[in-house]
């Protein structure tokens, strides 16, 4: 959290405005957060309703929506608002952190599936005008996936190749290749119907 919060502080020192949505965390995180960002946000739990907390708290007319372990290009802000002029939204290409060499090959697939399906995930920090965002749905899995489908209807998303890094933390607790099954698991569950809340009780 406080890498990915300082290294938006040049973003700040430029009038971009920083959230943190902390979803009632009781690690020391949001006392952390308050003085590395414009505003706090204490709500309910749940990557989606935090998102859309969010979302609705920011005044900027572009929402970038970033994980805590995440962390932008120097030159995100620059590249969004060029890509604002022919897109309604779109993503990063995403880079995992971390020792195990799989993670180079699982970003590269991850980068190159997002690339052919439109799909973007949350990992690639996705960004959206404010007039054209219909917020996340609220449901506890998959919102990224939700979002991204109801967005292709609006055009398809702007795939940028610059990288954010995020951290491989947890494909490498897990184990990599469990971890990478698990996902192909529950992305082919949920394009069969299954209910998000069932496969958050799995990945989790």
């Amino acid at each position: 959290m406080r890498a990915a919060l300082e290294a938006l502080a040049p973003l700040r020192a430029r009038g971009h405005e920083v959230l943190v949505a902390d979803g009632g965390s009781e690690d020391g995180t949001a006392e952390l957060a308050r003085e590395l960002c414009d505003r706090l946000l204490i709500c309910a739990r749940g990557r989606a309703l935090q998102m859309n907390a969010g979302a609705r708290a920011a005044s900027g007319d572009v929402l970038v929506f970033l994980h805590s372990d995440t962390c932008l290009p120097p030159d995100a802000a620059t590249q969004i608002v060029e890509s604002m002029k022919n897109h309604a939204w779109g993503r990063f290409d995403v880079e995992i952190e971390g020792s195990h060499p799989l993670l180079k090959i699982i970003a590269w697939s991850m980068n190159l599936r997002s690339r052919l399906t439109g799909i973007a995930t949350g990992d690639q920090a996705i960004f959206v005008r404010r007039d054209a965002f219909p917020g996340f749905p609220a449901i506890p899995l998959m919102e990224d996936v939700a979002f991204s489908k109801a967005m292709k209807r609006r055009g398809a998303p702007a795939c940028l190749r610059s990288r954010v890094r995020t951290s491989g933390r947890r494909w490498e607790s897990r184990g990599v290749l469990r971890t990478v099954l698990l996902m192909w698991r529950l992305r082919l569950a949920y394009a069969l119907g299954a209910d998000p809340a069932r496969l958050a009780e799995k990945y989790r």
